[in-house]
């Protein structure tokens, strides 16, 4: 049986420019304090940047990482979050949409965002039915890094043709 085809993800420059550069604190759901799993390293960026990145992971839930508390859910954090990141799989994706969904009001939750690799459009209508901005598929901490012209100082190929140095998303 063949899968369904999915339309390609489309997010503007201007898009992604938009929610890095008017969110402040974020939710990353799926962080681990291991130094070498790729949501330590996108936490610790982001931090270098100036976002505040809360962790949420049960298992490590009362515990540090990067010098932030963890907590066990979305509904434990006790501040308000502009941005849920989700790296967590796909399927696990749609229960984290549902609790953001529930919360975003309470919380003043404005995106949810989930990382590369990770779609599930059912957690995507969930999210925009309760008024979210939704990206899946991306990286923020690649996404800054290619909007504010880091990744090219090391050769990569962002698709940004300019002879201007960019301005950072947020500053």
């Amino acid at each position: 049986m063949m899968e369904p085809v999915m339309e390609p993800l489309k997010y503007t420059d201007a898009a992604l420019r938009e929610i890095l550069s008017n969110i402040r604190t974020m939710a990353m759901v799926g962080a681990s304090g291991d130094w070498k799993r790729p949501s330590s390293f996108a936490m610790k960026y982001l931090q270098r940047r100036g976002y505040r990145v809360i962790p949420v992971n049960p298992g490590r839930a009362g515990t540090e990482i990067l010098g932030e508390m963890v907590y066990a859910s979305l509904a434990d954090i006790p501040v308000d979050i502009d941005m849920v990141d989700v790296f967590r799989s796909s399927e696990a994706a749609l229960g984290v949409a549902e609790e953001t969904a529930g919360l975003a009001k309470d919380k003043n939750i404005k995106v949810l965002w989930m990382q590369l690799g990770i779609r599930n459009d059912a957690a995507a209508e969930i999210a925009e039915a309760a008024g979210l901005e939704v990206i899946m598929d991306r990286c923020p901490k690649i996404e800054y890094a290619r909007l504010s012209g880091e990744l090219s100082w090391s050769g990569i190929n962002t698709r940004i043709i300019t002879s201007k140095v960019l301005k950072a998303p947020r500053t």
